[in-house]
C-alpha cells in the first residue's frame, strides 16, 4: 500500500510543474533538429551498482508527455542493479523521448541514490528493532521523491510535512516555557480544533524524559543527541510506554551503536540532504 501522500493528483502536479521549468513554451533543440514525424527508441543504462528507484515515475513522465510513447519496464522500482543494466526501453517520436529524457534522469538518478543508501544503511542495522526513518531535510518541491525513495530503500518515512504530525521541537518547548506547557496547550488546540494526529516530543536529557512521562499526552518521544549511555537509559525508563527516536548527528559510523541502544527508529537527515545520485542515461539505438 502506498502512503496517503503519494496520490496521482499530486504525483501529476509534480509532473507538470517539473515540465513547465524544463520545457517552457518548448524544447526547440529537439523541434529544430528532429524531423516531423520521426520515430525511434532509447534504453535506460544503468551505470552504476545500487537500487532502482524512480521507474514507476519514469513511466509516467514519458506517457505524460507524450501518450503514443510505449515505454517497456525491465526491472521494478527496490530490484538490485548493476552496472550495465538496462531499466526500460522506450519508443515513440524521437523528439519526445528526448524532451522528456532529462526529467526522468534527473528523477531516477536523485531517487535511485536515496534508495540505495537507505537499502545499505538499513541492512547494517537489521539485527536490531529499529527502522531507518527519514526527515523534513528534504529538496524543496521534490520531497514526495525523495521520501518515496526512502520507502523503496527499506525505510520508513517520518511525518511528510508540518499538517500531518505534531512535533515538539526544543525550540517549541523552550518558546511555550516548558515541556508541560508545551504538550498541555498541544493536546487543547488539536481538541479544540478537532485535529488527530500524533504528537512526537524532543528531550535533551534524561530531567527532560521525566518530565514527559510525568505528563503524558503524546505517542513519541525522541532522544536528540545523546549518548549511548544516556540513551540506553532513557529507553529502559521510558519501556513500552513510547515509542522511541534516535535523532541528531547521526552517521553511518555511529549508526550501529545507537540502534543497539534499543531504540524504535533512527532519524538520519542525511538520507536525503547528502546523497551520491546513481549513474543513469539514456542513449538512442
Amino acid at each position: 500500500m502506498k502512503p496517503t501522500y503519494l496520490t496521482e493528483e499530486a504525483i501529476s502536479t509534480f509532473i507538470a510543474a517539473a515540465f513547465a521549468e524544463d520545457i517552457g513554451p518548448g524544447d526547440y533543440s529537439s523541434l529544430s533538429s528532429i524531423p516531423e514525424g520521426k520515430t525511434g527508441q532509447a534504453k535506460l543504462l544503468i551505470k552504476d551498482d545500487g537500487i532502482i528507484a524512480g521507474i514507476e515515475l519514469a513511466e509516467k513522465i514519458f506517457k505524460t508527455f507524450d501518450s503514443n510513447l510505449e515505454v517497456e519496464l525491465l526491472v521494478k522500482d527496490g530490484d538490485e542493479v548493476k552496472y550495465g543494466d538496462v531499466g526500460l526501453i522506450v519508443k515513440g517520436p524521437s523528439a519526445s523521448i528526448l524532451s522528456s529524457e532529462r526529467l526522468v534522469l534527473n528523477c531516477m538518478q536523485r531517487m535511485s541514490g536515496i534508495a540505495t543508501l537507505t537499502h545499505r544503511l538499513t541492512q547494517q542495522i537489521i539485527h536490531t528493532k529499529a527502522r531507518l526513518m527519514d526527515t523534513r531535510k528534504t529538496t524543496p518541491n521534490f520531497r514526495l521523491m525523495e521520501k518515496w525513495a526512502v520507502l523503496i530503500g527499506g525505510g520508513v518515512n517520518h511525518r511528510f510535512a508540518l499538517y500531518d504530525m505534531v512535533m515538539l521541537k526544543d525550540n517549541h518547548v523552550d518558546f511555550a516555557g516548558g515541556i508541560r506547557q508545551a504538550i498541555e496547550r498541544c493536546n487543547v488546540y488539536l481538541k479544540n480544533n478537532n485535529l488527530d494526529l500524533r504528537i512526537e516530543i524532543e528531550t535533551r536529557n534524561l530531567d527532560e524524559v521525566k518530565q514527559v512521562l510525568a505528563v503524558g499526552g503524546v505517542d513519541q518521544i525522541m532522544l536528540d543527541n545523546m549518548d549511548y549511555a544516556t540513551m540506553r537509559e532513557a529507553v529502559a525508563m521510558i519501556g513500552n510506554q513510547y515509542k522511541t527516536e534516535a535523532s541528531g548527528g547521526i552517521t553511518e559510523d555511529t549508526l550501529v551503536d545507537v540502534a543497539e541502544c534499543g531504540v524504535d527508529y533512527i532519524s538520519m537527515g542525511a538520507l536525503t540532504h547528502s546523497v551520491k545520485s546513481l549513474d543513469i542515461s539514456l542513449k538512442a539505438f
